[in-house]
């Protein structure tokens, strides 16, 4: 059920608000780039890639966004801290948009947090991520390079459960709170289509106990799918994964990680949609959404 009474709290991460009441603020969307075996990496280890191409999605992003008035962040995967700094280098420059530091193991993360106190990043730059089995070294280099924000991944194997998340989050959050992190974005941690429904119900839950921004990686339902292409159709494809992104919508989420950046042509007016029907129940309620709400945008 849609909550828009209680006071949530939001987050300026670089130019990006995100957080805030159901129905009032607009949902950010987070793109992914340099993924795993992602068409645009033509050497994952050393981080060699196709520059023009990976410019040009970018900046699809950043016109969706203005169409729609849905925020963007962009997901910056690494292999190695060679790579990792690299297209943080390349990324921060072609763009003003936040950026989630994603390396694939916290040494490469650790990496990365060297370079962004280097260069002068820490504002727009969002720690991704911390979980239950983080590691001591990660929280020191945390503490010591100044970022301020961090994806709070709730993923926990040993009790895979709705109620099993909300554990997770209660038991990180004074962690990354006692590391310096003053933004925490809780990820209700999707993994497959089972897990979605878990997600969504933790979204519901940690947004009525804390307060503060959730959301989730939602394609990863559609991306685990196995049987998705030879039972459906690979034309199915797409409008689950903008399905997926949508139902975490409804169901109270404050920012989406859609996955690979090229999705951006349909994720964003998929969740712009959802965003603007929610705003008109938020309006019903006398509750204004942002003057630059999808709902004033995209008719």
């Amino acid at each position: 059920m849609l909550s828009i009474e209680r006071e949530h709290k939001s987050f300026q991460i670089g130019r990006v608000k995100i957080g805030g009441k159901p129905g009032q603020a607009p949902t950010v969307l987070v793109g992914t780039i340099f993924y795993n075996k992602h068409y645009i990496v033509k050497n994952e280890m050393k981080g060699e890639f196709d520059r023009d191409e990976a410019e040009k999605l970018i900046k699809a992003q950043e016109e969706f966004s203005d169409k729609t008035g849905n925020p963007h962040m962009i997901d910056v995967v690494g292999a190695t801290p060679e790579a990792l700094i690299g297209f943080l280098d390349f990324v921060s420059s072609a763009t003003e948009s936040p950026i989630l530091m994603d390396g694939i193991t916290p040494g490469v993360r650790i990496a990365g947090l060297d370079y962004v106190k280097n260069s002068g990043l820490k504002d727009r730059v969002v720690y991704n991520s911390l979980v239950l089995e983080y590691k001591k070294e990660e929280l020191e280099k945390i503490r010591e390079v100044g970022i301020k924000s961090a994806i709070i991944l709730t993923l926990n194997t040993k009790e895979f459960t709705s109620q099993g998340k909300v554990k997770a989050a209660r038991e990180l959050l004074p962690v990354a709170a006692a590391a310096g992190i003053e933004k925490p974005l809780i990820d209700t941690a999707v993994i497959d289509i089972p897990s979605l429904g878990m997600a969504c119900r933790a979204i519901h839950e940690l947004r009525e106990e804390f307060g503060l921004p959730v959301g989730s990686g939602a394609h990863n339902a559609i991306d685990t799918w196995k049987g998705l292409k030879k039972k459906m159709g690979v034309q199915a494809k797409d409008p689950g994964l903008a399905s997926a992104c949508a139902i975490t919508v409804a169901c109270g989420a404050n920012f989406v990680l859609y996955g690979p950046i090229e999705h951006a042509n349909y994720v964003f007016p998929s969740i712009a949609m959802v965003d603007a029907a929610l705003a008109q129940l938020a309006m019903e309620q006398k509750a204004m959404p942002d003057p630059k709400h999808p709902i004033f945008k995209i008719a």
